[in-house]
């Protein structure tokens, strides 16, 4: 599909590629984030971001931070909501193990690096997700130590 040994640019051709995919959809949808891209063409981090850069710069496309790139110009184009971010679903994931019993109260939960080996992400995706189990209050930190699961009196109701 991608022509490495070619005159163009890998980042050009995979934006070739996006430009065609984009032109099918209505304003407004999601576009593959850089890491999807990465993980389809086989790329670096750098060349996914290059290549939604072109379409960004042509106005086929525009990115919300925080929210991931859509369809379209800008300005008050709607946007439909991109699927729950991962770190939310492992955090829903890790919550819902706490309240099956596979994780008890005051006891650790897996490390950083056993989550970022579990669920195939970055150990910052892993970090986003410790952090909201905090601020729900499904876990605690020890420093130098690791998280625990919080007391059952401090989960969140519901």
């Amino acid at each position: 599909m991608l022509d490495y040994d070619g005159d163009t640019h890998v980042y050009l051709q995979i934006a070739d590629i996006l430009r065609r995919r984009v032109a099918t959809l209505s304003s407004g949808h999601p576009v593959p984030s850089e890491a999807e891209i990465q993980q389809e063409f086989g790329v670096a981090r750098t060349t996914a971001r290059r290549a939604v850069h072109v379409l960004r710069e042509e106005g086929l496309i525009y990115t919300v931070h925080g929210e991931g790139s859509f369809v379209g110009p800008p300005a008050g184009a709607p946007r439909k909501q991109r699927k729950v971010p991962l770190y939310q679903q492992i955090a829903a994931d890790v919550a819902d193990q706490i309240k099956a019993g596979e994780f008890l109260p005051r006891r650790p939960i897996p490390g950083e690096t056993a989550l970022v080996k579990q669920y195939d992400v970055a150990r910052e995706t892993v970090r986003r997700a410790m952090a909201l189990l905090r601020e729900q209050g499904w876990i605690y930190t020890v420093a130098q130590r690791g998280s625990y699961v919080s007391p059952k009196d401090s989960w969140p109701a519901g």
